[in-house]
């Protein structure tokens, strides 16, 4: 029981997103500085391929080949002749450290009854992340009674799942459709010249099929033109320029950008760069999921939002918000506030330079304006991965929305397996990982002030 809680805490507090592709740096030297002491041998830092397709380093008499997989670290002991030596009488340790962090994990090995010390911890969330272990066996008789020590340096391989989804994530989008990969179900792999290229279904795949060289770069074909009267109706469903948030038309005539097959309006030419660097980012804005007609944008959420003049009926609420959320500024003092309404919720401000923004960010604001109140409370949370540490729910998704970072690393909230809530003096505060708590429950006032600073409210905690 003791192993497996250990082994549950390891795997939380290291949990990261997956990083792929990523190559075996050099192993740690220990030439010029021996670490060994009386009764100890160390590994010489001679590395060879071992039969079981792990790392093997001679010590002393014996050669021990190292297994690391997603599933745990694995160590087979041979003589120097290469013939297997039993460990049933071996134990050991291994001390392991993800790249990035200094913080040491320990775990014990032990017979697996299969020729092999093992300590069995779930690494699957570490796949393609860098490890460095510190590793000590005793009770290895060919040894002569020495403790054998010795250190690695390997890469967690990722599965053939997480390699097609890493691929996946880092095409983002189909390269003759020009839809996003998932919008259309599962992506659907092709060959192309001995390389995965995904498309969003399968009737895409004859596209590639047929024209190859064509669509061997994994990105839609992007083509550039002015825009025609033909456009017209697509023009006025887009209407605003998605780089930069200006109204189609106030710059001169429209430019027209083909994104496989669909289409992108832009204010002016100098747009154009934006949407050849980051297509995906483009599409995403003007189509939403990518479900809807090629030919017609999507509605977005600024739909949602309605913009008015303030009234006298409005009165209360603008005493009772007093500053404009955007600017910091009084209501009134730059005129009559502008009232916006999110959804059901209004927010008002300051003048009308400030509606892009809440148009842009609506969570973040509605937290802000909304944070003493009922609608921006959260559950406490019913689930721990550790004491006073929970999982996030629905409720928290608009708030997570607006906090976007960790305000204990700096890191995006689902960088290290998060976000997760912890509460910081009755408010939520959401952190990437369990082992960021620590630091919000010594000083839960610090952090709440570095997300005010930020412009952030920290729901309550109900």
């Amino acid at each position: 029981m003791k192993r497996t809680l250990i082994i549950t805490a390891f795997s939380l507090a290291m949990s990261a997103s997956s990083v792929f592709g990523q190559t075996i740096q050099s192993q740690h030297d220990h030439a010029g500085h021996n670490h060994a002491m009386p009764g100890m041998t160390q590994a010489r830092e001679v590395t060879q391929a071992g039969p079981h397709g792990g790392s093997l380093k001679q010590t002393g008499n014996l050669q021990i080949e190292t297994i690391v997989s997603q599933g745990g670290l694995q160590m087979f002991v041979y003589d120097r002749a290469g013939q297997p030596v039993s460990v049933d009488q071996g134990r050991g340790a291994v001390s392991v450290r993800v790249e990035g962090n200094a913080k040491r994990y320990r775990y014990d090995l032990l017979p697996d009854g299969k020729g092999a010390l093992t300590a069995p911890v779930n690494l699957s969330q570490l796949a393609g992340r860098q490890i460095d272990v510190d590793i000590q066996l005793v009770g290895m008789k060919a040894s002569g009674g020495n403790t054998v020590s010795f250190n690695e340096v390997a890469t967690v391989p990722a599965s053939e799942q997480q390699l097609a989804a890493a691929a996946i994530a880092r095409q983002k989008i189909c390269p003759v459709s020009g839809k996003p990969l998932g919008s259309m179900g599962d992506p659907v792999a092709v060959d192309v010249n001995g390389q995965k290229l995904y498309v969003c279904c399968a009737g895409c795949v004859d596209a590639v099929k047929s024209d190859p060289a064509k669509y061997a770069a994994g990105r839609p074909q992007i083509t550039v033109t002015t825009a025609t009267q033909a456009d017209a109706a697509a023009i006025a469903a887009q209407k605003v320029c998605p780089v930069m948030d200006e109204p189609l038309g106030g710059m001169g005539t429209p430019v027209k950008v083909m994104v496989g097959d669909k289409p992108i309006y832009l204010c002016c030419k100098g747009c154009i760069k934006k949407i050849q660097a980051e297509p995906a980012k483009y599409l995403a804005m003007v189509y939403g999921n990518g479900t809807q007609n090629s030919a017609q944008p999507a509605a977005t959420t600024i739909a949602k939002i309605t913009v008015s003049t303030s009234t006298q009926a409005d009165a209360a609420a603008i005493a009772a918000q007093k500053v404009c959320p955007v600017m910091d500024e009084p209501l009134g003092g730059m005129g009559t506030p502008i009232k916006v309404m999110v959804g059901d919720k209004p927010i008002y401000l300051c003048c009308k330079g400030c509606i892009k923004k809440i148009q842009a960010e609506p969570a973040k604001y509605l937290a802000m304006v909304y944070g003493s109140g009922n609608q921006a409370s959260v559950p406490a949370g019913t689930e721990q991965v550790r004491e006073g540490i929970f999982k996030v729910v629905s409720a928290d998704a608009p708030f997570i929305a607006a906090q976007k970072k960790c305000p204990v690393m700096d890191e995006p909230l689902d960088a290290m397996g998060g976000p997760y809530k912890v509460n910081a003096a009755g408010k939520a505060i959401y952190i990437c990982c369990p082992g960021c708590a620590k630091k919000i429950a010594a000083e839960p006032k610090k952090y709440l002030a570095i997300l005010e600073q930020q412009g952030i409210n920290a729901p309550v905690i109900r």
